[in-house]
């Protein structure tokens, strides 16, 4: 594959990641976002389940990231196209199978959810890995925040127009029609990607071996030694590592609480409502940070990488703000009619200013999803992006999936007082923000020990093209 003929079409050749991406994003959120209808379908007419729809979630989060674990050595080792096709087929027939679920059985029905989720989660855990480790050989430096912010936009569009449609499928009794289409059309879009994305050359994009690797002949085929694995625990991954887990309680939490806080009593919005109120506000506020603010990164980054970081600390303290303020703003108390009634709703005040609330957090929490990747992928080798994702994933996932539950256990105990919920929940935030400022001062000199690796491994492969040459 010879990318330089396409210095800036790099979407030519992995645009088919995007529709996967987006696919996937409402098959593994949509399970999340519909948390609220499915406890009325396997409890009917009885109260919100917090603690056991926060199980249920929790147990997709973390079979995931362990699960991740195996996916990054495989990723490293073997084709990720390959790879990417199967968790396609395996993760497509798990949703296809929560849709001939019996409603209405409690523990039965609950179980049977638990069990496909179960095994959705398995193979979603080397789904992030895998893209994230193409996009490493694939997108040049320059643009790699442009690209997670097409890659993030991809799965915030269509994860907020799948929660529009499945909130009006489920309101008018057609969830299963949901679960059958996003199964079909996860299956669809990972054939489109196998048939269309090639594998590139590890190491491709790699300023100091992209003119060695040009020569169809030359293969970047270096092994992560015991040695090297040293380079895996640099104090800016081990920053990143602890503060994936503290920052993702907090980010984890956010469906469990706010979706709950809106769609039950006092407030008793319909489940389209909050759809519409969440996809007028999210979605813009996301094209902004994922598009405008992604751009705006890749410029100041462009001659010092570490001007990442400050954007990601930026992201949590900004996010973290002002989703805290959303549980302040007075919405007022309705009837069910009420809630559903979209002009009515709209038409009031405080949705607007909540709506500007949801517009700012998503805006700004974008940062951390064009910035985080960039920073890992400049302070790592190419055969340790799939383990170095996969570990980041890991425990980003263990803390994604306290979230729900501890969010479940603190509205159980605080009797549904959401506000006292939000606040705690915020305080996760502090101690990944303190190790992104101490990142600092670390990143330049774990950047400089993986650049000096790099060019050692272009001179022995240029003595490998001259040898071949020769004969």
């Amino acid at each position: 594959m010879e990318l330089d003929r396409f210095p800036k079409s790099y979407n030519r050749l992995i645009w088919p990641v995007y529709l996967l991406n987006g696919f996937n994003s409402i098959s593994f959120a949509g399970i999340i976002i519909l948390i609220v209808p499915l406890s009325s379908l396997i409890w009917p007419g009885e109260a919100y389940h917090a603690l056991e729809m926060g199980i249920l979630i929790t147990t997709l989060l973390w079979t995931s990231s362990i699960s991740g674990l195996f996916f990054g050595w495989l990723i490293d080792k073997y084709s990720r196209v390959k790879i990417l096709i199967i968790i396609s087929i395996v993760r497509s027939f798990c949703m296809i199978l929560l849709g001939f679920a019996i409603v209405g059985q409690g523990l039965f029905t609950w179980w049977y959810f638990f069990s496909v989720i179960f095994i959705f989660g398995i193979f979603a855990g080397g789904n992030y890995p895998a893209m994230v480790s193409l996009s490493n050989d694939i997108v040049p430096l320059k643009d790699r925040s442009k690209f997670f912010g097409y890659f993030s936009m991809a799965g915030s569009v269509f994860m907020m127009f799948g929660f529009l449609i499945s909130g009006s499928l489920v309101q008018f009794g057609f969830w299963r029609i949901y679960f059958f289409s996003i199964g079909f059309a996860v299956l669809l879009s990972g054939i489109v990607f196998y048939f269309i994305v090639k594998e590139p050359k590890r190491g491709t994009q790699n300023k100091e071996l992209k003119n060695v690797l040009k020569d169809e002949k030359i293969e970047y085929d270096f092994k992560m030694s015991k040695e090297l694995m040293r380079t895996m625990f640099s104090r800016t991954n081990i920053a990143a590592l602890i503060e994936g887990i503290f920052s993702n309680v907090f980010m984890g939490s956010l469906d469990m609480i706010i979706l709950p806080y809106l769609m039950t009593p006092p407030h008793n919005l319909s489940p389209i409502v909050t759809g519409l109120f969440i996809v007028i506000y999210g979605i813009i506020g996301r094209i902004l940070g994922q598009i405008v603010l992604a751009r705006l990164s890749d410029k100041v980054a462009e001659r010092k990488g570490v001007r990442r970081i400050y954007f990601i600390i930026i992201s949590l303290i900004g996010g973290s703000i002002t989703f805290m303020l959303m549980f302040f703003v007075p919405i007022p108390h309705l009837t069910e009619a009420e809630g559903a009634n979209i002009v009515l709703f709209f038409s009031l005040p405080m949705s607007f200013m909540m709506g500007v609330l949801i517009f700012s957090s998503d805006a700004v929490s974008s940062l951390y999803a064009v910035n985080q990747p960039p920073v890992l992928q400049e302070i790592n080798l190419p055969e340790g992006q799939g383990k170095i994702v996969s570990w980041n994933q890991f425990l980003e996932r263990i803390g994604y999936g306290l979230g729900p539950l501890i969010a479940g256990i603190f509205i159980s105990a605080f009797g549904q007082n959401y506000q006292v919920s939000a606040i705690i929940i915020t305080i996760f935030v502090i101690p990944g923000t303190v190790l992104w400022i101490f990142s600092l001062s670390w990143y330049s000199r774990d950047k400089k020990r993986i650049k000096e690796i790099l060019k050692e491994r272009a001179e022995i492969l240029e003595k490998r093209k001259e040898t071949q040459l020769e004969l």
